[in-house]
């Protein structure tokens, strides 16, 4: 089965305490809620300590426009995405002609041509390198692109793959947003890259390795209907304005665990077979909502609290951060983990792993 090499990532270079950010939306949205206070609990109560930002907090003191936002998305795009590509190669001694295609995931801005178009102007990939832009997908973005890797390397075994993830969510800020939607927005998003080596059975990479690695060997995409007000973007004149239902946690409560059992009862596994769970944080409550769904300990979302309260949700990003957590504190040859992220659709992602 196709293997997951490596992850590394990318941290953006202004760092944010939630107590500035608590304070900035404090002075921001304190003449449009006359109940600020209550409403700032949000910033307290959702396990965030700090976050990563592209520019500092006086950049979104002061209105942008669309072009502004989304110049300045492409340009730390390409930037970090250059290092992240230079960071997984060189711990691996692997080079830009091994790379066979690049899977790069967004949500958070436009680009055409795509990112990894212009990241290849930087960088001296073969000019041959298959080039598979995802976006729209949010936060489930970064499962998805594992497991199209997975699907790729299946079809190619002699494959290296690239999953590339760039989200810069706090450049789609709406300074004269002044919902609810937009304030729990401030409080929860953030920026991050990374990037995955993903490899086909018969790569030469995998020769040398004798630490176990995880394994994917099933994926399932579903999409519930009549769901798109749940999340996702609206975009105007102005940008792209976060759509951001509070039902979300009741949604992970009572569709989740049938569609994450038949899932994995169709390839023979039961919730109890699960050692491992790599979540995407969406949030304290989304986390909390995955625990009572599947009936997991608190143990089991260790990993995905200490992403968030590091770094916050950085969308499709935030999941490869949490699978580097698992990599980098070793997992049992044979143990199995279960990758899982939700995104606008509303849809889910999952996909099976086994380290061997």
């Amino acid at each position: 089965m196709p293997k997951i090499v490596s992850v590394e990532t990318e941290i953006p270079p202004v760092k944010i305490t939630q107590k500035e950010a608590a304070e900035f939306a404090k002075q921001l949205f304190s003449t449009s809620f006359k109940n600020i206070g209550r409403l700032l609990t949000v910033f307290e109560n959702g396990e965030i300590d700090s976050r990563y930002f592209v520019k500092d907090l006086e950049w979104f003191s002061r209105e942008h426009t669309f072009q502004e936002k989304n110049d300045e998305f492409i340009h730390h795009a390409v930037e970090l995405g250059s290092r992240v590509v230079k960071k997984i190669l060189s711990h691996h001694q692997l080079t830009l002609e091994d790379i066979d295609a690049i899977f790069t995931i967004s949500t958070s801005g436009i680009a055409t041509p795509s990112l990894e178009a212009r990241i290849m102007n930087h960088l001296p990939f073969s000019s041959h390198v298959k080039r598979i832009p995802i976006w729209g997908l949010g936060c489930a973005g970064g499962a998805n692109g594992l497991s199209r890797a997975y699907e790729y390397c299946l079809a190619f075994p002699k494959a290296n793959v690239l999953v590339l993830s760039i989200e810069l969510c706090s450049l789609t800020f709406q300074h004269g947003d002044r919902s609810k939607s937009n304030l729990v927005g401030t409080s929860l998003f953030a920026d991050g890259v990374a990037c995955a080596v993903v490899c086909g059975d018969e790569s030469p990479l995998l020769e040398g390795i004798s630490h176990p690695l995880p394994s994917i060997f099933a994926t399932q995409s579903t999409l519930l209907e009549d769901s798109l007000d749940v999340m996702g973007w609206e975009v105007k004149n102005n940008g792209m304005y976060v759509v951001f239902s509070k039902d979300i946690p009741t949604l992970v409560k009572n569709w989740l665990r049938p569609n994450v059992e038949e899932f994995i009862n169709r390839n023979d596994i039961s919730l109890e077979d699960i050692k491992h769970f790599v979540a995407h944080p969406g949030g304290k409550k989304v986390i909390e909502a995955y625990q009572e769904a599947l009936g997991m300990e608190e143990s089991m979302t260790s990993e995905s609290m200490k992403v968030l309260k590091n770094y916050g949700n950085m969308s499709s990003v935030t999941i490869l951060y949490v699978l580097k957590e698992f990599m980098n504190k070793g997992c049992e040859r044979g143990d199995i983990g279960l990758g899982t992220a939700l995104g606008p659709g509303f849809s889910s992602e999952l996909l099976l792993m086994r380290w061997e």
